[in-house]
């Protein structure tokens, strides 16, 4: 046998997807450095996309924000008020890139399908195929119902029902064209939703968006399983991304899916350094940006349910009891208790000593490494990052850990395709009209 033909007849090196999440106003990012950029200036979409886009990412994500985070009844102004909405973002992103694919996380609850199916299915067109739709099912009617009905929201208890049924509806829209270009009318009447008329977007270069879902929660699980296309989910440890990998991959088959039909991620930070240890130093002085004082405070209010704006954040824990109609409030300030006595720790070196930490911490060719055994392990079939930092966050990565995952052959060299269907590697979907 010729060497050749060996090589022929080798497994194909199975290689990862990546991503990339805009930052959003939560405590991963630094709004504080000095290199940080905006969350309304277009500039900064366009950056961190086309970054995204040289690194040859599968997709870039972006959350919605129907309403700032409130803290106390005031605008949270710790957090980079106002969000722009992200389909039309990702419209204007889709002039300006080329390949990368543009995802929108836009909720279920507050939406109907046929508007959102139309905006998604422009995009498609807009962008060559390129449109995604990360499902966010929480309804959470406390706090963003008042924006849209008049202070009620939906019921709280089903949010999955609701979800899956709009993820239906809209793909009934999609459908509702034919491969050749022909409208058809729909009707759709179900227990969430009742529409019927004609559609008046074509079918999308590729067949239909993308549907995301994120979630790590057995119904979560669920709705991937019936539903989605990728899951985004939450990072653990190898063991425990492989028992969830092989959880959601063994739900398909009830649903007459194959495994490759549905694409694992993660979500995950990073920090990088020319060393490992200087990797973990850069990670804990950006910990130390991440928890502010007043984020630490912020952060013990919401455990203690009480005022703390007068505490001290470099000194102890607070000696009053949490307010016991706190869910977990006793539980969880015990906890906390327990970690600052054993370590001798303040407030605020408590927050961060609790909370949570970067996923992949060392030099570019450890966190290579780390992430390829994470994928080649079956804990995961790829990462959606996130960034510290707003744009340039994402920088290091492109130049330096994504040319160590092509020289190990864990990452693409170039892009094959023009949809976002082909970088993932899914299929087209069958026209059910």
């Amino acid at each position: 046998m010729t060497a050749g033909r060996a090589r022929q007849r080798q497994p194909q090196r199975k290689r990862m997807h990546l991503a990339v999440r805009f930052p959003g106003a939560g405590s991963a990012t630094v709004w504080a450095d000095p290199r940080a950029g905006s969350r309304t200036d277009f500039a900064s979409f366009r950056h961190l996309a086309a970054t995204a886009e040289r690194g040859l990412f599968d997709f870039f994500l972006l959350s919605e924000g129907p309403r700032p985070r409130e803290h106390k009844g005031r605008i949270h102004d710790l957090d980079a008020v106002g969000r722009p909405e992200p389909v039309t973002v990702l419209s204007a992103l889709a002039a300006v890139t080329e390949r990368i694919g543009l995802a929108a996380a836009v909720g279920t609850a507050f939406h109907e399908p046929y508007e959102l199916a139309r905006r998604l299915a422009s995009l498609d067109h807009l962008s060559g195929g390129r449109a995604a739709w990360n499902v966010v099912t929480s309804s959470d009617d406390a706090f963003l119902g008042a924006n849209f009905r008049r202070g009620g929201g939906l019921d709280r208890a089903d949010p999955y029902a609701r979800a899956g049924e709009f993820v239906a509806t809209a793909r009934e829209l999609w459908d509702s064209w034919t491969p050749g270009g022909v409208p058809r009318p729909f009707a759709h009447h179900g227990r969430h939703f009742s529409v019927s008329g004609t559609f008046d977007v074509a079918r999308g270069p590729q067949g239909r968006p993308v549907v995301i879902q994120a979630g790590d929660s057995g119904e979560e699980r669920e709705f991937a399983a019936s539903a989605a296309d990728v899951i985004l989910t939450g990072h653990g440890s190898l063991e425990a991304g492989q028992a969830l990998y092989a959880d959601v991959k063994g739900r398909l088959a009830a649903y007459g899916r194959r495994p490759e039909e549905l694409k694992v991620m993660q979500g995950v930070t990073f920090v990088l350094g020319d060393t490992d240890a200087e990797a973990q130093e850069n990670a804990a002085e950006i910990r130390k940006q991440q928890v502010s004082p007043q984020k630490a405070l912020f952060a013990a209010e919401r455990v203690w349910g009480r005022d703390l704006s007068g505490h001290d954040p470099d000194g102890p824990l607070p000696t009053v009891d949490p307010d016991p109609a706190v869910a977990d409030s006793l539980a969880v300030a015990a906890r906390w208790r327990a970690v600052a006595e054993a370590k001798g720790l303040s407030l605020r070196q408590t927050v961060i000593e609790v909370t949570g930490r970067q996923s992949f911490i060392g030099a570019p060719a450890s966190v290579a490494a780390q992430l390829d055994e994470y994928v080649t392990a079956g804990a995961a079939d790829g990462f959606v990052l996130v960034p510290h930092l707003v744009p340039g966050g994402l920088d290091e990565f492109a130049d330096r850990v994504v040319p160590l995952l092509q020289e190990r052959g864990a990452f693409r060299t170039e892009y094959a395709g023009a949809t976002l269907r082909e970088h993932l590697g899914l299929p087209l979907p069958v026209w059910k009209g």
